[in-house]
Parts: C-alpha cells; sequence; structure tokens
C-alpha cells in the first residue's frame, strides 16, 4: 500500500506539475482524460477513473481478481491524487524540454512503484500487462510505448500542435525506459547468464559452489574448429556476484572463453519464488463447475 499509494502521488505530480498544464497527453487512459479536460474541463482525475471502468471488468475476466484488486486500489489512489494534486502543486511552465524529461522521470517512477507490488493504475498499464500475458517476449514499457502511440496522435488534433505531440513522445521514451530499467535492471529475479568453455571447467563451478553457495549446470559440448570434446559450464547469479564468478574463472583458468548475458528473469531458488499464477474467472467457474459434477 505504501508503494502504491507513493507511486500514485508521484504520478499526480508529473500530472498537474507538468503534462496537463503544457498541454502534453503522454498516452494512456490519463493522456485521454487530459484531452477531455482540455475540451470540456472535466478533472483529469476522475475521466480517468471512468474510462477504467470497462478496462477493470474486462481483467476480472481474463486475469484474475487478485492483480484487479490491488489495481483498483491503484486506480482510485491515482486518480485521488491528481485530482487533489491540481488544487495546491503549482505548474512548471518553464523550458518544455525540462518539462518533458521531468514529466517522463515522475511518470516512470510513480509507475514502477506500482509496478513492483503488481498492480497497475489501469488503463494502458493494465492493457501492457493483459497483452503481455500473450506476448511474452515482449517487455511492458515497449507495449505501453505501441499502445500510447495511438493517444499521441489523436493529441497532435486536439493541441492543433505538431510540436505538443512531440513532446509527448518525449515523455513516454523517458518513462517506458525507466521503468524497464526499474523493474528489468533492479529487480531480484533479474541477472547474469555465464556461459563457459574450459578444461577447467569442473574446478571453477565447485569454487563457485563452496564461495558463492551458486549451483552451476555441465553440459557436453563440441569445439567447432578443433572438434575436441569438452564441457561448457552455465552458471546464474545476480549482479552483484559478476566480479566474484569473473575472479574465479580468471584464477582457474585465464585463457577460458566466457560469454556473459543478460537474465531478463530468473525464477526458482535463489532468486525470484516459484508462484502459481492467479486464476481468471473463467478458470475459477470451470473448477467449481468440475468440483459440483464430481
Amino acid at each position: 500500500m505504501l508503494f502504491i499509494l507513493v507511486g500514485s502521488m508521484i504520478y499526480g505530480l508529473s500530472v498537474n506539475a507538468f503534462t496537463s498544464p503544457n498541454h502534453i497527453a503522454p498516452g494512456g487512459v490519463t493522456g485521454l482524460s487530459t484531452l477531455i479536460n482540455y475540451v470540456f474541463g472535466t478533472p483529469i482525475g476522475l475521466m480517468a477513473f471512468l474510462i477504467n471502468i470497462p478496462i477493470i471488468i474486462w481483467a476480472i475476466v481474463e486475469i484474475g481478481y487478485k492483480l484487479v484488486l490491488r489495481t483498483m486500489i491503484a486506480i482510485v489512489l491515482s486518480s485521488t491524487m491528481i485530482d487533489v494534486f491540481s488544487y495546491f502543486i503549482p505548474a512548471y511552465r518553464g523550458d518544455m524540454i525540462l518539462v518533458a524529461l521531468f514529466a517522463g522521470l515522475c511518470e516512470g517512477v510513480g509507475l514502477s512503484l506500482t509496478f513492483i507490488r503488481g498492480a497497475t493504475t489501469g488503463g494502458t498499464d493494465m492493457l501492457a500487462r493483459l497483452l503481455g500475458r500473450r506476448l511474452p517476449h515482449m517487455s511492458m514499457g515497449k507495449l505501453m510505448l505501441a499502445i500510447d502511440g495511438v493517444i499521441v496522435v489523436i493529441s497532435a488534433f486536439v493541441y492543433g500542435s505538431i510540436e505538443n505531440a512531440m513532446y509527448a513522445c518525449i515523455v513516454i521514451f523517458v518513462s517506458t525506459k525507466l521503468i524497464d530499467s526499474i523493474l528489468y535492471g533492479t529487480d531480484s529475479g533479474t541477472g547474469k547468464l555465464f556461459f563457459v568453455m574450459s578444461p577447467k571447467v569442473r574446478a571453477m563451478g565447485d569454487r563457485i559452489i563452496k564461495e558463492l553457495d551458486r549451483t552451476v549446470t555441465y553440459l557436453d559440448s563440441h569445439g567447432g574448429y578443433t572438434r575436441e570434446p569438452g564441457e561448457t559450464m552455465i552458471c546464474a547469479v545476480r549482479r552483484f556476484e559478476v566480479y566474484h564468478i569473473q575472479m574465479i574463472i580468471r584464477e582457474e583458468d585465464r585463457d577460458a572463453f566466457v560469454i556473459v548475458g543478460d537474465a531478463g528473469e530468473i525464477t526458482g531458488e535463489g532468486f525470484r519464488p516459484v508462484r502459481s499464477d492467479d486464476k481468471p474467472l473463467k478458470e475459477i467457474l470451470q473448477s467449481l463447475k468440475s468440483k459440483k459434477d464430481s
């Protein structure tokens, strides 16, 4: 609740201090509500809440009630913070580049704090999470970027300014990059993946297990040039453990062939725990029906 509350406050700051007073609609339900506020003068937070209602109903059916419950709390808090902050947060109307950069910074931090705790602020965030279940190879930030583009195009016609739409693109770019960095760069379920080819991988693996309490996997391999059989060691570690792994490899074999890659998500013992997905409404009804029939 504290994460969602602070995230909602930072998000409300972004809307009232930077985007709305400078006629920038940075995508999503809030961006659409900002456009409606410009045309009809309706409160941004209230309109965002009303637009989110049908999206929430769809999410309950598609995803499940646990995630949606947290999202409903986030929607109420973010909508409330936007309208409450509109009364006392001063608007910044200086350099538009600074407006776009700081709006993206505040939006990215605010949304990330909400995402970290398994909730969204509805709208684009929820749609991105729904699409993410069908497109797991795409990050949430990139999905949001695609959806927000539609709102940006509409804003160019509503405000009658292509420059404002371009500034909105900067806001979206900064916020989505920040979201990906926070969610996938500092998450306990992310890290580095080592591929090590050396005749001494067994000695390296023993030291890694003993000194770092990490396990390794050995794969039989054959050199494409030498045609000689060998072994390849695979090891997943957290980012702060990378230096220790590299030190062990250098001490055992300075000529080892090493590939280090990013691991966007690591699930299992020592990293992110394995948890069953929240059941959507359809599966719950089917489960109840099967129990009734039995």
